[in-house]
């Protein structure tokens, strides 16, 4: 076929893909092309708009390296990480809630025991969090992996700043499921506006900032992996989370404390904060 135009080209690409073997990425692609190809003609897309569009991605991906991921931020910041993972999560069948893993997670964290320290030296409110890992039915799940990683009182993350592991452990739990270490309090914090990204809230006002938060990724044998983060509740961007990650459920709060003696008997010479927070896994299908 030949002289396409703005009424006949989309089924002509489409038929282009009829012969691709794979009916699932046949299936996407064929969607990918009708809601693109209707997105255009729906805004009458200029060619400068167009050639705005391909420097946008280009310099999005000139942008990623090894500790920063340009397209998932944009994925982020458009709310489509949080859909997919919505999609992926409908039925939770009283299981903990998800949210977006970020990207600022890394293989290999430091395998600490149950009670240790992750902040180093990082200064900050110290934090003593626990709690139990559970399944559906209440039964506590020993000897699950328990990874968690967070931000400084600045609102960086080490891979952000240096190349050492920082704030951030891999541990496991006790016999009855339970887990506990010391931290810091986290703080919000925006995430990485130099690049794109950036360019695109700006210019559409939006602000950069994340909630206050703790990251988590629990898993256990026979169980799904959880990706979820336990929130600071007060935290004055809750409601307005650059990447639309806050669910009710995940807001805690992250109680003061005089000094004194810690629940795990370490005695404390200046306010600590304390939050505690049971997970459920749901089991795997």
């Amino acid at each position: 076929m030949r002289d396409f135009d703005e009424h006949n080209i989309t089924q002509s690409v489409i038929e282009r893909f009829g012969n691709t073997p794979d009916p699932r990425l046949k299936t996407i692609l064929n969607s990918l092309v009708t809601h693109l190809h209707d997105f255009i003609r729906d805004v009458d897309l200029t060619f400068d708009e167009w050639q705005a569009a391909i420097k946008f991605l280009t310099r999005t991906g000139q942008q990623c390296t090894d500790t920063r991921q340009e397209f998932i931020l944009l994925s982020d910041t458009l709310g489509v990480s949080m859909l997919v993972d919505a999609i992926n999560h409908r039925q939770r069948n009283g299981a903990t809630q998800t949210t977006v893993l970020g990207p600022f997670f890394v293989d290999n964290a430091p395998h600490l025991p149950l009670g240790a320290d992750i902040s180093g030296k990082a200064e900050g409110e110290p934090l003593y969090a626990n709690g139990v890992i559970r399944n559906v039915d209440g039964k506590p799940l020993a000897n699950a992996t328990v990874e968690v990683w967070q931000c400084n009182t600045d609102g960086f993350y080490d891979v952000q700043i240096s190349p050492e592991l920082n704030l951030r452990a891999e541990f496991h739990t006790d016999d009855q499921g339970r887990f506990h270490f010391w931290s810091i309090l986290p703080s919000s914090y925006p995430i990485p506006y130099d690049g794109p990204v950036g360019d695109l809230l700006q210019a559409t006002r939006r602000h950069p900032y994340r909630p206050a938060h703790l990251h988590f990724m629990i898993s256990a044998p026979g169980h799904e992996t959880l990706v979820t983060h336990v929130f600071v509740k007060g935290d004055q961007y809750l409601d307005s989370d650059a990447v639309f990650g806050v669910k009710n459920s995940l807001i805690e709060e992250f109680r003061q404390h005089a000094p004194g003696s810690a629940p795990d008997g370490r005695q404390m010479t200046q306010p600590w904060r304390s939050f505690s927070y049971d997970f459920c896994l749901k089991a795997a299908t």
